[in-house]
């Protein structure tokens, strides 16, 4: 069972700095909990001072919503059901790539992982690599 630790966002703030530094794009990445708490944080050498609250609301985001926060783009365009959906919460819900739930053997999301740095593909490659430590967990 794929559980979030303190030792398991540590792994996963790991990977995800590993991959940035592969595409040589410093970012911030951040793990939040099930509650959207915020479990482990880390900014990597010149990251943009922005992208340290972005990426914690991305992992809030895809927390509080249970979905990528690329997939919560697509379904705040106007139009779409949930247009505006990036004006709720204190304006704490981000409506493009880089936020990724995480969740445990039955699919309950039990956290998130937010990257901010580079593009929305950048930040959504990135957060994939902090998944993937997860569920190697």
């Amino acid at each position: 069972m794929h559980e979030l630790t303190l030792d398991t966002a540590k792994e996963i703030v790991d990977a995800a700095e590993r991959r940035a530094a592969e595409i040589d794009v410093p970012m911030c990445v951040a793990v939040a909990d099930e509650g959207g708490n915020l479990v482990a944080f880390h900014r990597m050498d010149g990251a943009l001072l922005a992208s340290i609250d972005i990426a914690r609301n991305k992992a809030y985001s895809s927390v509080a919503m249970r979905m990528e926060t690329q997939t919560i783009q697509e379904v705040s365009q106007p139009g779409e059901s949930l247009y505006g959906l990036g004006t709720t919460n204190d304006g704490r819900i981000v409506t493009f790539g880089g936020g990724l739930p995480l969740e445990d053997d039955d699919g309950t999301v039990v956290g998130g992982v937010g990257v901010s740095g580079g593009s929305a593909d950048e930040d959504v490659d990135v957060a994939e690599a902090g998944v993937d430590a997860f569920e190697r967990s």
